[in-house]
């Protein structure tokens, strides 16, 4: 018996974080082409040397950078109501696979949360699920830290995509 106790003690399991608040958001990237001005939520603001700004660069579009200014809703829908804005920028950073690395606020504007969001991290493109670190915020989430799991919901081409955000956090004031 003492053996069997003793041993519960020696190993403890690694505690389970549990969130102290979750939000589910989308947000939908219109990148422009040359043809969408009115309807561009994005644009390639540097590219590598010869290319076009216009058109992501070739193969795995490595040395791209885009800024982008995306509606935020609470729902997979682009026509829905907006909660916010989410801004910042992407740069392709690897030559052999779609990769990116993200820095982007949540503005969020609306009646049910008001304040910003901050993310920053790797996005491994092709990996279905993949998890980026939230580092603050303002607002209805001062201090607020956590992870955002972002998933690719939609993609139309070189032009649109819509990534679903499930957003956890594990430090809350």
């Amino acid at each position: 018996m003492l053996l069997a106790l003793s041993s519960a003690f020696a190993f403890p399991s690694k505690k389970q974080y549990k969130p102290c608040k979750q939000l589910v958001l989308y947000f939908h990237d219109i990148i422009y082409n040359g043809k969408n001005a009115g309807n561009a939520t994005s644009a390639i603001v540097a590219a590598p040397d010869g290319a076009n700004l216009t058109i992501l660069a070739g193969q795995f579009h490595f040395g791209n950078i885009a800024v982008f200014d995306d509606p935020i809703t609470l729902d997979n829908n682009l026509h829905s109501k907006p909660v916010g804005r989410a801004q910042g920028l992407y740069i392709y950073d690897t030559k052999n696979t779609f990769t990116s690395w993200l820095g982007f606020t949540f503005v969020l504007n609306s009646t049910d949360h008001q304040g910003t969001i901050t993310f920053s991290g790797a996005d491994p493109i092709m990996v279905k699920a993949r998890d980026i670190s939230i580092v603050g915020g303002t607002g209805d989430f001062f201090m607020h830290r956590g992870i955002a799991t972002i998933m690719t919901d939609a993609f139309e081409g070189e032009v649109y995509f819509r990534l679903r955000v499930d957003i956890k956090f594990y430090e809350c004031w």
